[in-house]
């Protein structure tokens, strides 16, 4: 939607350079920068409003085709453990790297594969890594008891100050500071 609309803006610089408006009110009007329309004014002058038109989606083309978009869909709704991975049921953005390796024999980067599920709606999880001996009880009761005992106190309210400044020493007083007595 948003490269329709900065499309449309552009077009409508064009036809004020058609009335021969000037590229500073074309920006003024449009609410765009003095620099950008100049450059719109070039393009303008050398292939028409043509020139300003949209050049499609910025970034590189998807290396997977609308078919098998399709099929990494239906995979991910399956599951993990519809595709090995049975110790927990979270599609990592490197699980998803390996499945599409494995599928469509496609290597895509762990960043890659991320904005791929987010453009079909799943987001990467990232799983809790916790040992299987973990006591859960155990941890509570620490929390709880221990740490109460071994953390230590944070400074007190009055002792810090917001300003980024020193307060004077008493050594250093103005002259007519209260206090300042003749020497």
């Amino acid at each position: 939607m948003g490269r329709q609309r900065r499309e449309a803006v552009r077009m409508q610089a064009a036809e004020l350079f058609e009335q021969e408006v000037k590229p500073p009110e074309v920006a003024r009007r449009l609410r765009v920068s003095v620099k950008s329309a100049y450059h719109w004014r070039q393009l303008w002058r050398q292939g028409g409003a043509g020139a300003l038109g949209s050049r499609g989606p910025s970034g590189g083309r998807c290396r997977l085709s609308v078919r098998c978009l399709e099929k990494l869909a239906a995979y991910l709704e399956q599951g993990p453990a519809a595709h090995g991975w049975l110790e927990d049921q979270v599609w990592t953005a490197a699980r998803v790297v390996t499945l599409i390796g494995r599928k469509f024999h496609i290597s895509y980067s762990v960043s890659g594969a991320t904005r791929l599920m987010h453009r079909l709606g799943f987001s990467p999880q990232v799983p809790a890594r916790r040992a299987a001996e973990r006591d859960e009880q155990a941890v509570t009761v620490w929390k709880e008891a221990t740490w109460a005992e071994v953390k230590e106190p944070g400074r007190p309210a009055g002792a810090t100050s917001a300003s980024r400044t020193r307060q004077a020493s008493p050594a250093v007083r103005p002259k007519d500071a209260p206090g300042a007595g003749a020497a």
